[in-house]
């Protein structure tokens, strides 16, 4: 392992590079669809939804409409915490550290 002043100074990148990523989250957004397309929900990284669309062939039924609206919501907020994951794991990488180390911040 490399001395201890290189692996804070590493840390210290990571922690910044976070909190970059923290603000990047607020303005990226994410589209989860249901039923092939038919509802879309769109939600920014910090999970504030800012679009949804819907087909009008699916209001027929409410019970169906509020189902693809939950699938749509939870699609969104899934490829949301994929990005966030694929970015931790690639700062945890910068630093060494193995996929299954978890950062305390």
């Amino acid at each position: 392992m490399k001395n201890i002043g290189e692996l804070m100074k590493k840390a210290q990148q990571v922690q910044t590079q976070m909190a970059a990523l923290q603000t990047k989250m607020e303005h990226l957004e994410f589209t989860g669809e249901a039923a092939s397309g038919a509802v879309s929900v769109t939600m920014t990284g910090k999970g504030v939804a800012t679009a949804v669309k819907i087909n009008p062939s699916v209001m027929d039924d409410v019970e169906t409409l509020e189902d693809l609206l939950l699938v749509a919501i939870n699609d969104s907020k899934g490829k949301s915490e994929d990005f966030l994951n694929s970015e931790m794991e690639r700062m945890q990488a910068s630093l060494g550290l193995p996929k299954d180390f978890k950062m305390p911040f």
